[in-house]
């Protein structure tokens, strides 16, 4: 019953909790209960330690000095000369030869690691020059198709192409002859089928495979490969 003012002359009833019901829903209850659980959690651990613990990473963390975007200067040993220029922080091993030091022997093709006609020795071991940078490759020694000449003669790599006519537009050449010059330096005694894995990288869009083939048993000291890739 109301008042003439229309109050509840016996105060709130069930319903209606817009004249101060303290009494809280199941839901409230459980809300409060988890804030209050993950309060307590929160105040018991080791946060201290935590932070410590992150600090202490932190500090073990090597120093990355920035570089960029202006040119960086650098120092390149290329086929045994030290070579210095400027290049940009993005430049690649195979750009810094070809456009800034005039090393021309490694060739652009693909320009994504498929094809290893950019194929250049870094500390002996082939690497595709496109997929590095050049900043990455100073303090390294490098190596080059140019360096399978000296004093006019060639090396028994490029020597061998030559003799079987194992190339045609000569594109992947440079690149096929670097990573056979590993593979031989790596293994003198290495089998033709042994080459012929170490050369899986590399590709020739000539199709000139069966040249190679007859080049690489010279090399190895086999009779040349017939028409199925065996020795005849």
């Amino acid at each position: 019953m109301n008042d003439p003012r229309g109050h509840n002359k016996h105060g709130p009833g069930l319903g209606d909790r817009s004249q101060g019901d303290r009494s809280l829903s199941r839901r409230q209850f459980l809300k409060g209960s988890g804030v209050a659980a993950a309060t307590t959690a929160l105040a018991q651990a080791p946060v201290g330690a935590a932070f410590a613990e992150a600090n202490a990473d932190d500090k073990k963390k090597a120093v990355v000095v920035g570089m960029g975007p202006n040119g960086v200067k650098i120092t390149l040993n290329v086929n045994q000369a030290d070579m210095t220029t400027t290049v940009e922080p993005r430049v690649t091993l195979l750009d810094a030869l070809r456009n800034y030091l005039d090393v021309t022997g490694c060739k652009r093709v693909c320009d994504r690691g498929s094809c290893g006609a950019c194929t250049v020795l870094l500390d002996g071991k082939p690497i595709y020059s496109c997929s590095m940078l050049a900043l990455e490759a100073q303090g390294k020694k490098i190596r080059t198709a140019e360096s399978l000449v000296s004093g006019g003669k060639l090396d028994a790599v490029p020597a061998a192409f030559v003799k079987y006519d194992a190339q045609q537009c000569g594109f992947c050449t440079p690149g096929f002859v670097v990573a056979m010059r590993a593979a031989l330096d790596k293994n003198p005694k290495a089998t033709p089928a042994e080459i012929e894995d170490a050369l899986s990288g590399n590709i020739c869009r000539c199709g000139t495979y069966q040249q190679m083939r007859d080049a690489v048993y010279a090399l190895c000291g086999k009779p040349p490969a017939n028409g199925d890739g065996k020795g005849g």
